[in-house]
């Protein structure tokens, strides 16, 4: 059994880590950590550095300075220890179209050396975790691109890693294959798994994950719980307000408030942009109170992740 001590350790490390390819830096001096059983969302524009650092975890690519540790290994001097430990699927992967589903797998549980006696049982029992046990005697060409991608997931399940590195898993998918991902994500979470899954499906990230990290240009830009980055990266909250009567009262009467950082009108309402996220909204109704109007409406605006991811990167690659 591991110690306390050893359970403590992030499942992912990286320190300055850096890959340069010619002249363009793709990763610059990154410093990550991912907790064990985090389910950790990787979020950037394409060229942003998500996929090398996925590579670089994988061992599939090596950095040009800096190291990264996965389970306490390091990816270049112990590279075939952290092949054991993770799970790597890329965003795009080759099938074997004239296999039957079980072949596919029992020829990975055979490359990680299962042994055979096991491998039925291992086999069954990853095809029932994603969802694809009525499909084991099926063709791959026949599958469907949702059931192709749980069946990648699989794949990557099938030695039983305790780190899943997933890039765009949900790429391309319908809605509903989309939720059946996500899904498993979550089942494989909830069975102690840690996962790092790069997307940009920021909505499905915001519900799913419970820490994130952006990154742009190969720098990371934040990291930390999911429901941290609007305040860190948003600026001041926004509210919404409504009056009675004469809008145009109730934007000139907000806008003289010190706390607030801009007021505009917007159908009808008034947008309340605030200088900090401290600041309690109960000045509102004092002000329009005493300045002779009925309030009627005052909400928060919940910003979505991918609406903050906007508002804090410029789209730049490298």
């Amino acid at each position: 059994m591991p110690n306390e001590a050893t359970n403590r350790t992030p499942a992912v490390q990286t320190f300055n880590l850096t890959r340069v390819y010619g002249a363009t830096i793709a990763l610059n001096a990154l410093n990550l950590t991912v907790n064990r059983g985090d389910l950790f969302g990787f979020i950037g524009s394409n060229g942003a550095g998500k996929t090398t650092t996925l590579r670089i975890l994988a061992t599939f690519l090596a950095p040009s300075a800096g190291r990264a540790e996965v389970l306490s290994h390091d990816v270049v001097k112990d590279a075939d220890a952290v092949r054991h430990v993770i799970g790597y699927m890329p965003d795009f992967f080759g099938v074997y179209k004239d296999m039957e589903v079980t072949e596919y797998l029992d020829f990975f549980g055979a490359c990680y050396k299962i042994p055979s006696a096991k491998r039925e049982k291992t086999v069954k029992d990853v095809l029932e975790l994603v969802g694809l046990s009525e499909k084991e005697g099926a063709l791959i060409g026949a599958l469907s691109r949702g059931m192709q991608q749980r069946l990648g997931l699989a794949r990557v399940l099938i030695h039983d890693p305790q780190l899943l590195l997933l890039d765009e898993p949900a790429s391309g998918l319908d809605p509903r294959a989309r939720i059946e991902v996500m899904a498993i994500l979550q089942e494989l979470q909830r069975l102690g798994k840690t996962i790092i899954i790069s997307s940009h499906i920021l909505s499905e990230l915001q519900t799913l994950c419970n820490r994130v990290a952006i990154i742009e240009k190969g720098k990371l830009i934040y990291t930390g719980p999911v429901q941290g980055v609007r305040d860190q990266l948003a600026g001041g909250q926004i509210y919404w307000v409504t009056v009675k009567e004469d809008s145009p009262k109730a934007l000139e009467l907000l806008k003289g408030r010190p706390e607030v950082a801009e007021a505009v009108p917007v159908d009808g309402q008034v947008k309340v942009t605030f200088k900090d996220h401290d600041t309690d909204p109960g000045f509102i109704a004092e002000t329009l109170v005493r300045g002779g109007l009925k309030l009627t409406g005052l909400w928060e605006d919940e910003l979505g992740l991918e609406e903050v991811f906007l508002r804090v990167t410029k789209g730049e690659t490298q």
